[in-house]
């Protein structure tokens, strides 16, 4: 292939084209791709030039010939985008920049590879000529594939037969999609496609002769129906096709039916059925061998007629029978759509009607989230056959063969999904594992309230078969959890912040997700319930900031000379012990505790929290707060008073005493007062020689039977 045959034939179909333009899309594309050599050892140019000659056999526009020359000048080479788009416009700049972005994106790894068909698919709505030009591209590669390693080899192949064949089959282009599959299958399943392709070899003969035989047949009797046919032909070998009938029929070679084959193309529909009862008149059909995708073309514009009959000297033989017209979209699909995009031509009307799936598409993006669902969602919802079914109103919905009536349900709406609880199929009730079928009409059956059963997600069951309606249940049970841990998480933090002695009135939730970085309460509540975040490190944060908000500027700390031999101390006041000093009853500090000390007049040093209220209403005595800290080997027992509320019992006291001793911990004092509605208020001094000590003792006391809560009181 060179330049100059590529541009004839592009002007046998489109006599007007700008030679010279497109001779300078190739000389550009030489330019930048000079001394770039393929795997084959081509020059790398020869591969723009090969897709670009696949899209002229199939009658493409001049622009889009362009972008074919210059689909990898952006990737690969020096030239901008922006040089493309003032050289050759922005229709080409556009088709290319879109190649270009599927390109970059490499579907090796299973989320990478969700992600770029995602990428196709928003690309084909907007432009689909960009993914033709990208299936012309894969095809090119799989023709020149045999200079890969096989480790790529089957990467590409496997690529190739699950997302490019079927997305060549769903667009209706059948000659790329029959080429790709053979091509994949040679790499996939070398040793079956080498005892098929040598089957055919064997019978090529034969088979010739025989075609040939029913073709002088079918042609003189034609004719004396007045019919000319305008082609009469041997129908091309498709291997993987062969292939698929004999795994999924479980069939032998000489058991498939459309080894020998004939296409007919007629003047118009009145001859595909006159010519269809021809063919039944002089070759017995064979039973459930026919079908008439005329009267119901397939989704992607496909129409025919297909029959199978014993032929001559009793051998299968397969007839297909259509117009020029519809051969030709039969082979170009929806790129046929520009040969007839007239607006308001009955053409332009179906192929907008046909490419609406892929708009769903895009639409379907904001209900999965997940790429790899995404992924699925296209395998089972958009590549596999389809059915036609009816809604009670009358409207044609499409669904995926093996689709359920909960698959549709959810394909109406999320909300009638939900309330789903059983179905009609034309007027009879039937079960939710029911098997949709063309042609019926079913109508759901709905509860007012209520939700999605789990057992509609076990895939033994086989109650949806969709990806989408799998993904629309799961996020109805991530919504109750979600709900039910924003419950969870509201109940525990304000369990937590009143055990703290933490005032919440001044403060809502909205204020507290915001402080600890969390979009909004929901979100914040959630992490609570579900233990990401933790209650008492929320306790703890707070606090800080309480204490930052009010903290105080360091202070010079009083010069004291320690004595000679200074006795046993609990404080330190900046490095100096044995002064005389208390602690404070107002806050009861702990070793553990962030304290301040207050030089009072005549009783020496007073020992506060540092958010102890009376400290933070010190501003006018700032000259007499110090600094003061614990010695950390100091072991001393403090007192401190706990508040435990419990539902009243007896023994409770005693339970309450028995923890505490277990712990070693001892209560030197304890007083219980009785309410009406049989609860029991408890005051209780415990000795405690830290924070940490206090916090374990009040967590095991919150165990107790019958206790409701149990926290430390700050202020006397």
């Amino acid at each position: 292939m060179d330049i100059q045959t590529l541009i004839g034939k592009i002007q046998n179909y489109n006599p007007a084209s700008d030679v010279a333009r497109i001779q300078r899309a190739y000389d550009l594309a030489a330019s930048a791709h000079a001394g770039q050599m393929r795997s084959t050892g081509d020059p790398y140019v020869t591969h723009c030039l090969e897709v670009a000659n696949i899209l002229a056999e199939m009658y493409f526009d001049e622009d889009t010939i362009i972008a074919a020359l210059l689909h990898d000048v952006p990737e690969d080479t020096a030239v901008t985008l922006d040089t493309i788009r003032k050289d050759f416009g922005e229709a080409v700049a556009k088709r290319v920049d879109g190649v270009t972005k599927l390109s970059e994106l490499r579907l090796g790894m299973e989320q990478n590879q969700a992600e770029s068909l995602r990428k196709m698919f928003l690309a084909m709505a907007e432009e689909i000529r960009v993914v033709i030009i990208k299936l012309a591209d894969r095809l090119h590669n799989m023709r020149t594939l045999f200079a890969r390693p096989p480790d790529k080899q089957r990467k590409i192949a496997r690529e190739t037969m699950e997302i490019f064949a079927p997305l060549a089959n769903r667009l209706g282009i059948y000659h790329i999609r029959r080429e790709l599959e053979d091509l994949a299958l040679k790499y996939l399943d070398p040793t079956k496609f080498d005892e098929i392709e040598t089957l055919l070899a064997d019978d090529k003969d034969d088979q010739q002769a025989y075609i040939a035989q029913a073709i002088t047949i079918l042609n003189e009797r034609l004719a004396e129906e007045n019919i000319s046919p305008l082609d009469l032909s041997g129908r091309p070998k498709h291997i993987y096709s062969i292939y698929n009938k004999m795994v999924r029929k479980k069939r032998d070679f000489a058991q498939i039916y459309d080894i020998r084959a004939v296409r007919v193309i007629v003047n118009d529909v009145r001859e595909c059925y006159v010519a269809l009862g021809i063919v039944h008149s002089l070759w017995t059909p064979i039973p459930g061998e026919f079908d008439d995708f005329i009267a119901k073309p397939k989704d992607n514009l496909y129409q025919s007629l297909h029959t199978a009959v014993i032929g001559p000297a009793g051998k299968p033989l397969e007839v297909q029978i259509r117009t020029a017209e519809m051969h030709e979209i039969a082979e170009f699909g929806v790129a046929a759509h520009w040969r007839y995009k007239e607006p308001g031509s009955k053409h332009s009307a179906e192929f907008e009607q046909k490419i609406n799936w892929m708009r769903q598409l895009v639409e379907w993006k904001h209900d999965i989230v997940d790429a790899r669902v995404f992924l699925d969602s296209v395998k089972t919802d958009i590549f596999q056959d389809q059915v036609y079914v009816f809604t009670p109103r009358g409207d044609i919905i499409e669904m995926a063969a093996g689709a359920t009536p909960i698959d549709f349900a959810y394909h109406v709406h999320t909300e009638v999904g939900n309330r789903c609880r059983g179905a009609k199929i034309n007027g009879k009730i039937v079960p939710l594992d029911y098997r949709l079928k063309t042609g019926e009409r079913i109508e759901i059956l709905t509860a007012k309230k209520g939700g999605p059963s789990r057992d509609w997600l076990n895939p033994s069951l086989g109650l949806v078969r969709t990806a989408r309606a799998r993904e629309k249940i799961r996020n109805w049970f991530k919504h109750q959890e979600r709900a039910e841990a924003i419950a969870d998480g509201r109940a525990v933090l304000e369990r937590e912040l009143h055990r703290s002695g933490f005032d919440l009135r001044d403060k809502n939730f909205e204020d507290l997700a915001k402080f600890f970085n969390y979009k909004n309460a929901d979100d914040f509540l959630e992490a609570l319930g579900h233990e990401d975040l933790s209650a008492t490190t929320v306790s703890v944060k707070l606090l800080e900031a309480e204490r930052a908000k009010h903290e105080l500027p360091p202070l010079e700390l009083p010069t004291v000379r320690p004595p000679l031999k200074p006795p046993e101390t609990k404080i330190e006041f900046g490095g100096v012990g044995n002064l005389l000093h208390h602690l404070a009853k107002c806050c009861n500090p702990l070793p553990g505790d962030e304290v301040l000390g207050f030089i009072t007049r005549g009783r020496g040093i007073t020992i506060h929290r540092r958010d102890c209220p009376n400290m933070l209403n010190m501003d006018l005595e700032r000259e007499r707060i110090i600094n003061v800290d614990w010695r950390k080997t100091d072991q001393a027992a403090y007192p401190v008073l706990v508040q435990i509320r419990a539902f009243d019992r007896a023994g409770l006291l005693h339970d309450i005493s028995g923890v505490v001793a277990e712990n070693g911990v001892s209560m030197s004092s304890a007083n219980v007062a009785t309410n009406k509605d049989h609860t029991a208020l408890i005051n209780a001094t415990l000795e405690i020689s830290s924070a940490d000590q206090l916090t374990r003792i009040l967590a095991k006391i919150d165990r107790v039977p019958n206790v409701i809560e149990a926290r430390r009181v700050t202020n006397a």
